[in-house]
């Protein structure tokens, strides 16, 4: 794809969507970073439902460590892995306790040091926390990278290292955003929308659909 045509598509998304912004509630980096961890093969839907519970008992790694991990168990029962979510989020708010003074490290080494804190999690804070230019590939950026031809590549960070080459720095901010919704309601994994799709003539995909 020629830089023209990422410029258009990403001046298209920005202009449907100017200020994006996580799907997931939170008010604080640590509230945050909980949310992310929580949210890794769930939904933000259901990882909301479940801290609208629990941020009002614990939203401090501190009061996170006092409630303890059966009680969080039992408050984020509903969510896939909770089990070993739970053991993470009291594992790392430790860490956080013990290093870092009870507050979210904006350094994405010492963020992936943190128990169940991934390369993707670790990027979602740095960018919506903090404010930098990290791009988080999930399944809908790795999926709407390769299908438009935007930055294809075989895994996760071939895409990631892609994007941030080549997404205009005007856009690499919120670009994770505008993929990530991009992919979640119009460029879905089995059916893509492609008759309500925006940049529906800049993609490079082959097999577009014609149904609305």
């Amino acid at each position: 794809m020629n830089p023209a045509k990422r410029q258009a598509i990403f001046e298209r998304l920005r202009a449907a969507n100017p200020h994006p912004r996580s799907e997931l509630d939170y008010r604080t980096p640590y509230e945050l970073l909980v949310a992310v961890v929580l949210s890794a093969q769930a939904t933000d839907k259901s990882v909301n439902l479940a801290t609208a519970k629990l941020f009002p008992a614990a939203n401090t790694p501190q009061a996170m460590l006092a409630l303890g991990e059966q009680r969080l168990r039992e408050t984020i029962r509903r969510i896939g892995l909770y089990r070993t979510k739970a053991k993470n989020v009291i594992a790392l708010s430790r860490l956080l306790a013990e290093r870092h003074g009870g507050e979210v490290p904006a350094q994405r080494e010492a963020l992936q040091a943190l128990p169940g804190v991934g390369r993707k999690t670790a990027s979602v804070v740095l960018n919506v926390a903090f404010g930098q230019p990290a791009i988080a590939v999930d399944t809908h950026v790795f999926r709407v990278a390769n299908r438009t031809g935007l930055a294809p590549g075989a895994d996760p960070l071939a895409v990631e290292q892609k994007l941030l080459k080549f997404t205009p720095a005007e856009f690499r901010l919120h670009a994770h955003h505008w993929l990530i919704l991009h992919g979640r309601y119009v460029c879905v994994a089995r059916k893509p929308k492609c008759a309500q799709c925006g940049i529906r003539d800049l993609c490079e995909f082959k097999g577009k659909t014609r149904h609305a």
